[in-house]
């Protein structure tokens, strides 16, 4: 578990750190997907940095990056209010892609026009590829791409050219080569879109000529140089330890960096798997050798959620409960004066405005919040500008046990945002046993590994069933199981047969509680994976 985003006087530092290799610079105009750009191009072993439009030009002038990427976003070019790039980074003579608003503003701002479309275009789309160069090196034919627009280019920029279409969408990729300028309607970066990843490669090497230079090593590198920067040679870190792998591997890149100078606090909030503070306790203590503070505040946690339904006002009050009792544990250490949290890319887009741009907030997470004013402690954040998949390899390139490296995600707030409605502890019980067998039945399968991923939802809602010849009116229970690169964007899964009938049997015959188990079959967009 980590603890909330900094407020005036617990804040990040961004101390000096060694040269990064030749990135690319990507300017967010307000699309949720930023990041998730971001992750694709670090795929590719490129670093890159995203800024909001109005430091775009500062930030490229003092980076030197070796290509530019547009985002999308929700506006229209020509609406007011609209996100404004400044035109002199299409002069700064580096290939730029605009993906969406993207290209939409690239093509006004280089003389062509944008209007709305009568026909929106929303999810997967059939385009055909007119010129397989470029940007489409390798990629001809048809294909299948994720669409989210209602405005479209009808008119090219002088030197540019079609490179896809669809039936509704004209120009839904262009081009100019000469100038290393393309511009796409769709969105590559999703999983949606099927050889999205690929024309992303193509940007970064094909067009932009990138090394592929950014590895694990140099991003451990960095981040204990701005431990030790931060730090100094004496200073000492307090730090949130839930066990998952965010949290694991930020103690684990501060304990390399800082040794016996790190305190490790792990509460138990009453919220948590079945036998994870066990795990907890077994792999940080007694293998790690790490300083661990574990706190019973169980009863406190699920007392003040009593009658309370709305998500967002459960993840207040389980944020808010959380720094109270972190902090009366992080005084008792007076020389620590550093507050360190593994907070991801993911965490802080679905919150706020990373970068101060226009991306709109979807859900508040209670480990980005605010700190309160009198906790006098500075922010150590070692992973913020990562993606759940570099963190793993960051993991295993540390030599972190497999079994923390390839847990599955389990968000701040626990199993109360899997408890649909009222938070009780007759509820957390019955949940807590259905989860514990879809986690073990799924893994003992052998499925978990192409999964992000799997577990049991307990609904708000009651069903009549018949059990040993009696009538019976109890809760229902949902699988959430899904595939994902990232958590930005999933897909359900529908598990073998055999596998989801073995689930739903144990579920109602072992959980006193559950007489109906119903498959979630929704994908990320529209739906988020979690429920609350």
């Amino acid at each position: 578990m980590t603890v909330p985003d900094p407020s005036a006087q617990a804040r990040s530092i961004a101390p000096a750190a060694p040269e990064r290799p030749k990135g690319l610079l990507i300017v967010d105009l307000g699309a949720q997907y930023a990041q998730l750009i971001a992750r694709r191009i670090r795929e590719c072993g490129t670093w890159c940095e995203i800024v909001p439009a109005a430091r775009a030009l500062e930030a490229a002038r003092a980076m030197a990056p070796g290509g530019i990427v547009l985002t999308g976003g929700p506006a229209s070019v020509y609406a007011e209010g609209a996100p404004v790039v400044p035109p002199e980074l299409l002069g700064l003579g580096v290939p730029v892609l605009g993906i969406c608003y993207g290209m939409q503003w690239m093509t006004q701002a280089l003389g062509g026009r944008v209007r709305g479309s009568g026909e929106r275009e929303f999810g997967h789309t059939s385009i055909a590829v007119t010129e397989s160069n470029g940007l489409f090196h390798g990629i001809d034919g048809r294909t299948v791409v994720w669409m989210s627009h209602g405005d479209k280019v009808v008119t090219l920029p002088p030197g540019f050219k079609t490179y896809a279409r669809s039936e509704t969408c004209e120009h839904a990729a262009i081009g100019d080569p000469a100038r290393g300028f393309f511009g796409v309607q769709f969105h590559p970066e999703v999983t949606h879109t099927a050889r999205g990843v690929e024309l992303l490669r193509n940007f970064v090497f094909q067009v932009c000529g990138m090394p592929g230079d950014w590895q694990p090593d140099s991003i451990v590198e960095q981040a204990i140089q701005k431990i030790h920067s931060t730090v100094g040679p004496h200073g000492e870190v307090v730090l949130g330890l839930s066990g998952g792998v965010d949290s694991s591997v930020a103690a684990v890149i501060l304990h390399r960096a800082i040794g016996e100078r790190l305190h490790c606090i792990f509460v138990d909030n009453g919220l948590l798997r079945k036998g994870e503070r066990e795990v907890v306790e077994t792999t940080f203590r007694d293998q790690w050798g790490v300083d661990l503070t574990v706190v019973d505040a169980a009863e406190r946690f699920v007392d003040h959620l009593k009658g309370v339904t709305d998500p967002e006002a459960k993840r207040r009050s389980i944020g808010g409960d959380f720094v109270e009792v972190f902090r009366g544990e992080a005084t008792r250490f007076r020389a620590a004066h550093f507050l360190g949290q593994g907070t991801l890319y993911p965490d802080v887009i679905e919150s706020v405005p990373v970068h101060g741009g226009n991306t709109a907030m979807i859900k508040s997470h209670h480990n980005v919040g605010g700190l309160p004013d009198d906790m006098d402690m500075q922010l150590v954040e070692p992973l913020r500008e990562l993606f759940k998949d570099e963190v793993r390899a960051i993991g295993r390139f540390l030599g972190l046990d497999e079994r923390i490296i390839a847990r599955q995600p389990f968000p701040g707030p626990g199993l109360a945002v899997r408890v649909v409605g009222e938070v009780t502890p007759e509820r957390l019980a019955v949940l807590r046993e259905a989860d514990h067998i879809v986690t073990t039945e799924v893994e003992a399968a052998g499925a978990h590994a192409s999964l992000w991923q799997y577990f049991a939802v307990l609904l708000p809602v009651q069903s009549v069933g018949v059990m040993g010849d009696q009538r019976t009116y109890e809760s229902t229970c949902a699988l959430r199981i899904v595939s994902s690169s990232d958590g930005m964007t999933a897909d359900w899964v529908y598990l073998e047969h055999e596998l989801l009938r073995r689930i739903s049997s144990r579920i109602t015959a072992e959980v006193r509680g559950i007489n109906r188990v119903v498959l979630d079959i929704s994908s990320k967009p529209p739906s988020t994976i979690e429920w609350e």
